[in-house]
């Protein structure tokens, strides 16, 4: 890619849009960047929910603050040159969870209101409290879904618009569900309510898990993980794509792995991961039971959908 060539770079598709688009963030935020060749290897799956594009615009922010501008980028400014990239080279209504996560590494709670970008380092794995976290691929990326994703933010923030706020966390929620025979006939769209009503309560839900962390009931997180998945099935709708209905990879990944589950009474969550309508969920299952889990859900999905894995505690950093 020519550095000086960037208008030529064709948007929407491909890792050369999204490495103009982080050259082109860069520099508007006033920092410096060169050419450099890269030889990149990765075991991300890509379009699957894993935060593969986040995964790789942090390491190319990551080269260009160390080899360019002295290691002065702060990760903020990482995630959004990743945020820049993807909705002005992808057309991607991203915002930077992922980007932030996969640039500071480990349990992070994030605050993005005001406009700024706030982060805490939390300790927490699921190896804390004797649990594996299992990732289940269900067959389909995310290739043809920006629609779908691009719609969330756009209806949680017009309902916020129709409340007279930006975003929903301007937004009252007990002033919100008090007005809502109003506000829903001028918003019109259910859907777009359900949504709103699943953010305020899994802002909650954040805030209860640091309670709990912070108490030293780690155990706790697998609740909470339950209770936000099933909203994201319920109130979110971000399971399966509502124009081929017919098609539900994600549901059917849910249903098999909870009935496992289920029969065993013990510790465990089950959850869609990443953005939804199409990719993985993500299991915690206790250790002792994740090979006969695994053995159990590669019978529908194969062996190579189900990867063990567990949170990375260093992010995008130089190790060389």
């Amino acid at each position: 890619m020519d550095l000086d060539a960037i208008d030529s770079i064709p948007k929407g598709k491909g890792s050369t849009a999204l490495v103009a688009g982080l050259c082109e963030a860069a520099r508007k935020f006033g920092y410096t960047v060169g050419g450099f060749d890269a030889y990149i290897a990765t075991n991300v799956i890509g379009s699957a929910g894993l935060s593969s594009s986040a995964s790789f615009e942090m390491l190319l922010c990551a080269v260009i603050n160390h080899f360019f501008n002295g290691d002065a980028i702060d990760y903020a400014h990482y995630a959004r040159m990743g945020q820049y990239s993807e909705n002005h080279f992808w057309n991607k209504a991203s915002g930077l969870m992922d980007q932030m996560a996969c640039a500071v590494g480990g349990t992070i709670l994030l605050d993005f209101a005001g406009g700024d970008v706030k982060y805490e380092k939390v300790d927490f794995s699921f190896d804390s409290i004797d649990c594996d976290e299992i990732i289940i691929n269900t067959g389909k990326g995310h290739a043809a879904l920006d629609a779908e994703y691009s719609s969330i933010p756009d209806e949680m923030h017009a309902v916020a618009r129709l409340c007279g706020k930006t975003n929903l966390c301007e937004v009252d929620e007990d002033t919100f569900v008090e007005n809502l025979p109003a506000l829903r006939e001028k918003i019109g769209n259910d859907r777009a309510v359900l949504r709103a009503l699943h953010y305020f309560e899994e802002v909650k839900r954040v805030e209860e898990a640091e309670k709990a962390l912070a108490e030293g009931r780690p155990e706790a997180m697998l609740d909470i993980l339950n209770r936000s998945g099933q909203s994201s099935w319920e109130w979110l709708q971000n399971i399966y794509v509502p124009t081929a209905p017919q098609e539900q990879p994600i549901a059917l990944a849910l249903a098999l792995a909870k009935l496992y589950l289920a029969k065993k009474n013990g510790k465990s969550a089950v959850r869609v991961h990443g953005g939804g309508f199409a990719g993985v969920i993500m299991c915690v299952v206790p250790k002792e039971e994740t090979k006969d889990f695994t053995a159990f859900m590669a019978r529908y999905f194969g062996e190579d959908a189900i990867y063990v894995t567990g949170i990375r505690q260093t992010g995008a950093a130089v190790i060389a």
